[in-house]
C-alpha cells in the first residue's frame, strides 16, 4: 500500500510539473506582429512623412535577455520640409537599439528611460546638423510603437496618433469592439501646454508664434526657444488576442475620428474574412492589406489634402 501510494503521489507530483511547463509555455508565449503601411500625398507638393517597420527589431539587437523579442513601429509627419522627418525615421530606431537596457530587473522603468533619451539624442542630433545649415528649419511629429515582448510602449509628439483595438466578449456572447487610445496630442491650444510655452516667453494665438501647429516636436530649432520641447508622451498596455493598432498622422484623424477609423477597419476585416478555414496566413495579411489601403484613400476621398500616412499592425498568439 505504501509503495502504491508512493507512486500514486509521484504520479500526481509529476502531473504538477507537466501542469506549470504548460502554464509557463502560456505565458512565455509571444505575439506575432505584422505591419502593412499605405501612403497618400494628398493635395501636397512634396510627401513630407516618413515610416518605420521592424517587426524584427530584435535581429538588431546583439544582447536580449532569453526569448525576449522586440519589434517597432513609428510614423513621422513633417512640416517645413521632409529632412526632420527622414532623419528620426532613419536615426531614433538605431538610438533606441544603442541605449535599450541590457538589465531585466526593473525593465518597465529602463524602457520608458530608453525612449525618452532616444528622443532626446535624436532631436539634438537632428538640430546639431541643421544649424549648420541655415535654410534648415525642418520639424516633425513622432509617433512610436515599441513592442518588448507582449507589452506594448507607445512614445509620441506632436499630433500623430496610434489607437488600439480590443475585442471584448459582452454578458450576451457576441464580440464588442472597444477603442482605446495610446497616444496624447500635444498642440498648443491644450492649457498645459500653453502655459509652458508662455513660461518661456513664447505666444499661443492657435499656433505657436501664429505659425507652429503643434507643442512638441523634433527639430523646429527656431522654436525651442519658445517652449516647444522633444519630450514624449509614454503610454504601456498589454496586448491581448485579437487586437490590431492604427498608427498615423494627423492627415488620417483630420477626418476620422478614432473610433470610427477602428471600426471603418474592423468592419473590412470582418467582412474580407475567410468563411470556415483556419491557417489562413496569406488571406490574413492580404485582408490587413486591403483595409489599410482603403483606410488611406478613404481619407483622401473625404477631402483631406494633408498627406496621409496609415501602419495597420496585426496582433496573433
Amino acid at each position: 500500500e505504501r509503495g502504491e501510494k508512493r507512486k500514486r503521489d509521484g504520479d500526481l507530483d509529476q502531473q504538477q510539473v507537466e501542469e506549470k511547463d504548460e502554464a509557463e509555455k502560456k505565458v512565455c508565449k509571444l505575439a506575432k506582429l505584422k505591419g502593412v503601411v499605405a501612403a497618400r500625398r494628398g493635395e501636397r507638393e512634396e510627401m513630407q512623412d516618413a515610416h518605420v517597420l521592424l517587426p524584427n527589431l530584435s535581429e538588431c539587437m546583439k544582447t536580449l535577455p532569453a526569448q525576449s523579442r522586440l519589434s517597432y513601429f513609428a510614423v513621422f509627419d513633417g512640416h517645413g520640409g521632409a529632412r526632420a522627418s527622414q532623419f528620426a525615421a532613419e536615426n531614433l530606431h538605431h538610438t533606441v537599439i544603442s541605449k535599450f537596457p541590457k538589465d531585466v530587473e526593473n525593465l518597465d522603468k529602463l524602457v520608458k528611460k530608453c525612449l525618452l533619451d532616444s528622443f532626446r539624442q535624436t532631436d539634438e542630433d537632428f538640430l546639431k546638423k541643421a544649424s549648420s545649415k541655415p535654410a534648415w528649419k525642418d520639424g516633425s511629429t513622432a509617433t512610436c510603437l515599441l513592442v518588448v515582448d507582449n507589452v506594448l510602449y507607445v512614445a509620441n509628439l506632436g499630433d500623430s496618433r496610434a489607437v488600439l483595438c480590443r475585442i471584448e466578449q459582452t454578458d450576451s456572447g457576441d464580440e464588442n469592439c472597444v477603442t482605446l487610445a495610446l497616444s496624447k496630442e500635444h498642440n498648443p491650444t491644450i492649457y498645459e501646454e500653453r502655459m509652458r510655452i508662455q513660461r518661456a516667453g513664447g505666444s499661443v494665438d492657435g499656433r505657436v508664434l501664429g505659425v507652429l501647429e503643434v507643442s512638441r516636436s523634433i527639430g523646429d530649432g527656431q522654436y525651442k526657444r519658445c517652449g516647444v520641447i522633444s519630450t514624449p508622451d509614454l503610454r504601456r498596455c498589454q496586448l491581448t488576442p485579437k487586437d490590431f493598432v492604427i498608427l498615423a498622422c494627423d492627415g488620417l484623424f483630420k477626418v476620422f475620428s478614432a473610433e470610427e477609423s477602428i471600426k471603418y477597419v474592423n468592419k473590412i476585416l470582418q467582412d474580407s474574412a475567410v468563411d470556415g478555414k483556419a491557417g489562413q496566413t496569406l488571406e490574413e495579411a492580404g485582408r490587413y492589406e486591403e483595409a489599410c489601403q482603403q483606410l488611406a484613400s478613404e481619407a483622401v476621398r473625404r477631402g483631406c489634402a494633408d498627406n496621409v500616412t496609415v501602419i495597420l499592425i496585426s496582433i496573433e498568439f
